[in-house]
């Protein structure tokens, strides 16, 4: 059994799988860490498990798993964490975005803090992030900052070490499309788990994105809110209930000084109390679980 095993989600990835692997076999067999890599073929249509397959028996421990059809990012990583052996897994992408040469470094981090997952944070002197989805992305990143309680340099990055039983143990909460990272991330700080965030660069990506930038944010911005609900849902409720109540308040105020007192300020008070019990109930399940 490996100390480590190294996962790597590739689709339609063949002009990039290749270097990657390369690079990444060379890195890992200097650093003297016992490890796998397993490669999972997404159902490529483009030849990436033929890539791959010309590489085994030359790059040392390296595996493939192959999808018969495109199940998405996070199916693809939950086969290759269930296919690896090691009890420390480390994610990477196949289009060489990401400097693998970190793998290492984040390890020896993860095993000398005692965390449970060690993030590459895209933070950087070289950082090649298109600039259509920052805006969103730091949008994204204060609303989870806010919901976790813990500032969070990069919510989503596709470089991290962590390991593999509290991990495995959220499956269930993990979709397969690509927030993955996101609700690992949230998921582990929402439980106290010890994350560590070390800055690395990011390179412009070899082949064309996945990422579809307005489907996909607000599906970022639905799996932050649903995942805090889980485990923090007071963070949710308390400011709607908050601000619904302060509304009937001023409302009512406006009403009482004009002499026109209606039924609007106290519908408005109704839905506050309400949306806060909810809140309560929420919580006391959250907390049972």
């Amino acid at each position: 059994m490996a100390d480590l095993s190294i996962v790597i989600p590739a689709y339609n990835e063949a002009d990039g799988i290749g270097p990657v692997l390369t690079r990444l076999s060379t890195v890992m067999a200097a650093s003297g860490i016992d490890h796998e890599i397993v490669v999972v073929d997404d159902g490529s249509t483009d030849g990436t498990g033929r890539a791959v397959d010309a590489l085994l028996g030359k790059l040392g421990r390296v595996r493939l798993v192959s999808h018969e059809g495109n199940r998405g990012y996070g199916a693809a990583l939950k086969t290759g964490i269930a296919a690896s052996s090691a009890p420390v897994v480390a994610i990477t992408d196949a289009d060489g975005t990401y400097p693998n040469e970190k793998i290492p470094e984040l390890y020896q981090t993860l095993r000398s803090r005692d965390a449970d997952m060690v993030v590459g944070a895209r933070t950087g002197d070289d950082v090649h992030i298109p600039l259509v989805r920052r805006p969103a992305k730091a949008a994204l990143g204060v609303l989870a900052n806010y919901l976790s309680g813990t500032r969070i340099p990069d919510l989503n990055s596709g470089l991290r070490v962590f390991r593999k039983a509290p991990v495995v143990e959220r499956f269930n909460l993990v979709s397969n499309g690509f927030s993955f990272t996101t609700t690992v991330t949230l998921a582990l700080l929402a439980r106290n788990h010890q994350v560590v965030f070390l800055p690395v660069d990011y390179a412009r990506r070899t082949g064309s994105s996945k990422i579809r930038p307005v489907r996909d944010t607000f599906n970022f911005l639905v799996l932050i809110l649903r995942v805090s609900i889980y485990f923090e849902p007071l963070k949710v409720f308390l400011p709607v209930s908050g601000a619904l109540a302060a509304a009937g308040l001023f409302y009512g105020i406006l009403q009482a000084v004009a002499g026109d007192l209606g039924e609007g300020p106290v519908l408005l008070l109704v839905a506050a109390l309400q949306i806060l019990l909810v809140g309560l109930i929420a919580d006391m399940i959250s907390r049972k679980n």
